[in-house]
């Protein structure tokens, strides 16, 4: 396996890990009780956006020549890092 094949295939298993945190707080954001629902639909809207926009970066490495995946590959390690500090944040604010 060549390494952009690892690196697509290990970014893709992260993000189906991501989409079952994000639904995970979906639920706990669902059945909170204290008022502070709308503040936490607001952290997981922009988490999901964030999400994908790192969907998008995914993409385009798969698609990208040889050449020119390595040049993505360090805008999606910067979006990847934005994705893992915000579901941070929101599994901190969540749970």
């Amino acid at each position: 396996m060549d390494k952009r094949t690892e690196y697509v295939e290990n970014l893709s298993a992260q993000m189906v890990a991501w989409d079952m945190q994000i639904d995970q707080l979906k639920y706990k954001a669902d059945s909170d009780v204290t008022g502070v629902k709308g503040d936490y639909s607001r952290a997981i809207a922009a988490l999901q956006g964030k999400r994908d926009e790192a969907a998008l970066k995914l993409q385009g490495i798969s698609a990208a020549s040889d050449d020119e995946w390595e040049e993505l590959k360090s805008g999606t390690e910067h979006v990847w890092g934005e994705v893992r500090s915000m579901l941070h944040d929101a599994i901190t604010k969540i749970s």
